[in-house]
């Protein structure tokens, strides 16, 4: 079995495999909507190699990251709007 590292997503305590992608996390956490356009329009991750940015998040109180190229890391605290 894969080494696992606990994250937390809007809340939710998950432990996922060591190396998962942020945006592999918030998924398994139940997560579909990562953020909400200017016209309200609910958005998620679109090309997986961060060029749509449509995968910003918030981790550890730190704005707009791409969750799509981010591994996760052991207690991080990763926030959807």
């Amino acid at each position: 079995m894969a080494d696992t590292v606990s994250v937390q997503v809007n809340g939710r305590h998950c432990r996922v495999a060591e190396g998962t992608s942020v945006a592999a996390a918030v998924f398994e956490a139940g997560q579909c909507a990562f953020r909400h356009s200017v016209t309200g329009q609910t958005r998620a991750p679109l090309c997986g190699m961060g060029i749509c940015f449509e995968c910003r998040v918030t981790i550890n109180q730190r704005r707009h990251l791409r969750s799509c190229q981010l591994p996760v890391e052991e207690g991080m605290v990763i926030e959807t709007e």
